[in-house]
């Protein structure tokens, strides 16, 4: 029990480095308060429908994500008060 606690704690660990990349990528084309947090927020708006999705998609949804899709998922947001 203990090492699959320690296996989801380092994988939380792996997804939160990751998103924290992302957000060192954005703000490297100037977007310059963005976190990785923020990252995590976009990404896993969907999941809340979806449900965790494998662990493949997951990498390929922080990796893959566009400053545009992003910036999108940020005017929705703030028009609907989340921001």
């Amino acid at each position: 029990m203990e090492s699959q606690l320690w296996n989801h704690d380092k994988l939380s660990a792996e997804i939160e480095a990751m998103c924290r990349s992302k957000a060192e990528e954005f703000r490297l084309l100037g977007y310059e308060y963005v976190t990785g947090q923020d990252i995590w927020d976009c990404i896993s708006r969907s999941y809340a429908k979806e449900g965790t999705p494998p662990l493949h998609k997951l990498v390929n949804d922080i990796y893959s994500l566009k400053a545009n899709s992003y910036m999108n998922y940020l005017t929705i947001a703030a028009y609907r008060g989340q921001g």
